[in-house]
């Protein structure tokens, strides 16, 4: 069940008709002290247009329906009795937004500068313009390599990993050849991330909202192919900067990677069933059964060197990713299938 609460429909009519330029949607679990900083953010930066912020708690009952009636009254706010999963949740908030255009926000972001109007602006300036994104920092401020994206394949999942990323950034293979250059004008890529996500409503309406085939994870790019298949275009917008602190609400409800881990391959295999074929998502989980056999092996041929060495190595936390994700790969982790 979800309901609004009571200080939510401030500024609404019953019926809807009242626009305003942008609606921001967060979605917000076990994230209280970093919803307060983004929407701290979002409103001391976000100037000449007009906007609402509707944030939707999955279930958590952290607490931040008092922090918003405290700091942000005017803040449309709905609860969810569950955790409904990232695609639910942004469209039941969907349901009661009032904006001619959409801004999907992680809770654990912080807006810098006009970020928000400059991905306005180029949403409305750019005439194939379905999705648009931002430069997403690390709390470091280095860049995060997922804010642009190539659509997944079973290639560039079984290769996926930080050492090959590094050594071939500008492959095609990863989508994150953008991210290199000083270039700072929009570009035309295949996906970008969920983290800050910004769409006209009507296309949001039009190509059937996220899709709710995925708890979390992939829910995203789903999006920007359902954009692209509609024929239009995602862009990245490095003029807009957001930071994004990364892993504040999943890491909570995971209690270690493990979760997480096994909830990527689980969305990636349904991704590939549903974009691609039956077979293709076999053929995957088989290509990823051989991929956690050697991750496995190197696991346990490193974490003894590098004991022996006397370098620091979290071996134990490594080889229980692994193992959950080799799990799955033969129909363990059956857990997953309840998301």
């Amino acid at each position: 069940m979800v309901r609004a609460a009571e200080n939510s429909m401030v500024g609404k009519t019953t019926n809807g008709n009242v626009q305003v330029d942008l609606s921001i949607i967060i979605v917000n679990w076990n994230s209280k002290d970093y919803l307060l900083k983004a929407i701290a953010s979002v409103e001391a930066e976000t100037k000449g247009i007009e906007f609402e912020v509707v944030v939707i708690d999955g279930g958590s009952f952290d607490g931040c329906d008092e922090m918003l009636l405290q700091f942000y009254p005017h803040v449309v706010f709905i609860q969810s009795d569950k955790n409904l999963g990232f695609a639910k949740a942004n469209n039941e908030a969907f349901k009661v937004s009032r904006g001619r255009n959409l801004l999907f926000l992680n809770p654990d972001t912080e807006v810098e500068g006009l970020a928000i109007k400059t991905l306005y602006d180029q949403l409305d300036a750019l005439p194939d313009a379905g999705i648009v994104g931002p430069k997403l920092l690390n709390s470091d401020r280095s860049i995060q390599k997922s804010c642009t994206r190539a659509f997944p394949t079973i290639l560039n999942q079984v290769l996926e990993s930080d050492m090959l990323r590094n050594l071939f950034p500008g492959a095609k293979l990863w989508g994150m050849k953008p991210l290199l250059g000083r270039n700072e004008v929009p570009q035309e890529v295949e996906a970008i991330s969920g983290a800050c996500l910004m769409m006209k409503s009507s296309v949001f309406e039009h190509v059937g909202m996220f899709s709710t085939d995925y708890f979390m994870y992939s829910e995203d790019i789903d999006l920007c192919l359902k954009v692209r298949k509609a024929g239009l275009n995602t862009y990245y917008v490095p003029r807009a900067v957001v930071v994004h602190h990364g892993g504040g609400s999943s890491s909570s409800q995971a209690g270690s990677n493990t979760f997480s881990s096994v909830m990527m391959l689980e969305s990636r295999w349904r991704f590939f069933r549903k974009t691609r074929s039956v077979w293709y998502s076999r053929f995957y989980r088989v290509a990823m059964f051989g991929t956690c056999i050697v991750r496995v092996g190197l696991v346990l041929f490193v974490w003894p060197a590098c004991r022996l060495a006397g370098k620091e190595f979290s071996g134990r936390a490594v080889l229980k990713k692994w193992m959950a994700k080799l799990r799955w790969t033969i129909g363990g982790e059956r857990w997953v299938k309840n998301y």
